[in-house]
């Protein structure tokens, strides 16, 4: 990458972040502008964009249990909205071929295949979006990754067919994967923590891309696949591992996100169907939304749910490549998908940032559609006689409820939204209610507003402030206590009325109390 690219997808980032956008529409931007100026090209953006997927699709995989795809809100909703979209897709990509002559194509299939690309949702920037918001743990999010996944496999089908060169017979054996996950972990926790496991993680995401394209498999579906073989023979690691890679992958996925101006700088026709194509992504929220309330989930997770998943996928490009490789579209094709998964991108980024703030308006609207019984993850249950209240039961949060439990604080009560996390905690005595911390319905049900304490240890500083504001519109009149990575979080938090703690203050304090503690223990004993 030239110098001027990467000062150009800079300037451009740190721009619309500045108005409260995220970055990531700068970085579109920058590609466009690059590209128009004559600075770098698109092979040398493509091993950097390639990488930043198949890392993104790695560290998917190192969070994904199986047993999140069984529910059939995940897999039911995935299939029954292709067979919504499709055909309404179709439809529009068979008028713009007839009329508009730079567009057309001689086989119908094309058009089908078009529409079946477009049918997906981008992985990339969902899992931005969560990433953003701290949501990356909620029941939301691990739907909206369901989905995703279920349409990665039906991508991999598709290439198969569509290729007419089906994997070898040497696929069968990554059948033996599930059976050799703890001696991946054995392997991996002989490596540290330090460089090596970052090095550990890249070249196992590599490698796995590499052997599933040698079988005849999507490379990015390897790298998924062995993300979660990792994760299934040591959670802790694997967790440990997706933290180191947050970075490196966050950084070369910018190159994913430039390379797209460089596909061509589309003529007016070009731009006027690549908007009747965005217009199009306004149905994707409907119709996702529509399913996931079908299948008992409330209005507030299909919501959120539904507009993370409002964005052309850039599968529709591998599609368009490969077709046009074929002589089946034309290489305008390819410039036209192009520009409409940046516009889709540019419609959904500022509307997820405000979903939040829209469901609050329309919620009362949006209840209408609710099915009468709910599935049990979406029970608002009780605090019980509560009175301490610990946001985020990770390790941050097990560890205060412990400790202040143990001091006589409480009666403690714990809110965990990841529901497979929730389930744990139980087994393990903690008395936890499944919820989102950033959500008012929640706090409305339970009355949370009404504790005297609370302890916000969510892991993202962006939603511990959603948090505080919220709990400060509700009228909380108790104590707010709020865990800070950095010094300038603590003043924001502090700003608001809640009482920060700076996570590496006091750790020295916190070191000597526990070594006296355990000299005590000791002579004690």
């Amino acid at each position: 990458m030239e110098p001027f690219v990467l000062l150009i997808a800079f300037l451009a980032g740190a721009l619309f972040r500045q108005f409260g956008f995220p970055p990531l529409m700068g970085y579109l931007m920058a590609g466009f502008i690059a590209n128009a100026l004559g600075f770098g090209d698109l092979d040398s953006l493509q091993a950097i964009a390639d990488i930043g997927i198949t890392l993104l699709l790695f560290t998917i995989g190192l969070k994904l249990r199986v047993s999140e795809l069984k529910p059939v809100y995940v897999w039911g909703s995935a299939l029954l909205h292709m067979v919504i979209v499709v055909p309404l897709t179709a439809a529009v990509i068979f008028l713009v071929g007839s009329v508009y002559g730079p567009l057309s194509f001689e086989n119908s299939m094309t058009a089908w295949t078009l529409a079946f690309a477009l049918s997906f949702s981008s992985t990339v920037l969902s899992i931005k979006v969560f990433e953003e918001r701290g949501d990356s743990a909620s029941f939301y999010a691990t739907i909206a990754v369901g989905v995703l996944v279920v349409q990665d496999v039906l991508a991999v089908v598709w290439l198969v067919l569509a290729s007419g060169h089906y994997p070898s017979w040497w696929a069968l054996a990554l059948l033996a994967l599930p059976f050799t996950a703890k001696y991946a972990a054995l392997v991996f926790k002989t490596v540290g923590h330090g460089e090596l496991l970052l090095f550990g993680g890249v070249v196992t995401a590599l490698m796995a891309a590499f052997i599933f394209e040698s079988v005849g498999l999507k490379g990015g579906l390897g790298a998924l696949v062995f993300g979660a073989w990792l994760g299934a023979g040591d959670r802790i690691r694997a967790k440990e591992l997706s933290t180191q890679l947050l970075g490196l992958k966050n950084l070369l996925l910018i190159g994913f996100f430039v390379q797209i101006g460089y596909y061509g700088w589309p003529d007016p026709g070009l731009i006027a169907v690549a908007a009747l194509l965005s217009v199009l992504i306004a149905l994707r929220p409907i119709v996702y939304f529509s399913l996931f309330t079908r299948f008992q989930l409330r209005a507030r997770t299909g919501w959120l749910a539904a507009l993370s998943l409002s964005s052309y996928s850039e599968f529709g490009l591998i599609i368009a490549a490969a077709a046009v490789a074929d002589g089946l579209l034309a290489p305008e094709w390819i410039t036209t998908l192009a520009l409409a998964m940046t516009m889709s991108f540019f419609i959904a980024s500022p509307i997820n940032n405000r979903a939040n703030l829209w469901y609050q308006r329309f919620k009362d609207r949006l209840a209408k559609y609710e099915m009468p019984e709910r599935l049990p993850e979406e029970v608002i249950g009780s605090l019980g006689d509560g009175r301490v209240a610990v946001l985020g039961m990770g390790r941050i949060g097990k560890s205060a409820y412990r400790t202040l439990e143990a001091s006589g604080q409480g009666p403690m009560v714990g809110i965990e939204e990841n529901w497979g996390r929730y389930l744990l905690l139980r087994e393990q005595n903690f008395q936890t209610v499944h919820g989102d911390a950033s959500d008012r319905d929640f706090w409305d049900r339970t009355g949370l507003a009404g504790v005297d304490h609370v302890l916000v240890c969510l892991s993202n500083h962006r939603e511990n402030l959603d948090v505080v504001k919220l709990a400060n519109e509700l009228g909380f009149k108790g104590k707010i206590s709020v865990v800070a990575r950095f010094p300038d979080e603590s003043e924001e938090l502090k700003a608001l009325g809640s009482e920060p703690f700076y996570l590496y203050e006091n750790l020295g304090e916190d070191f000597a109390r526990h070594a006296m503690t355990t000299q005590q223990d000791s002579t004690t004993s």
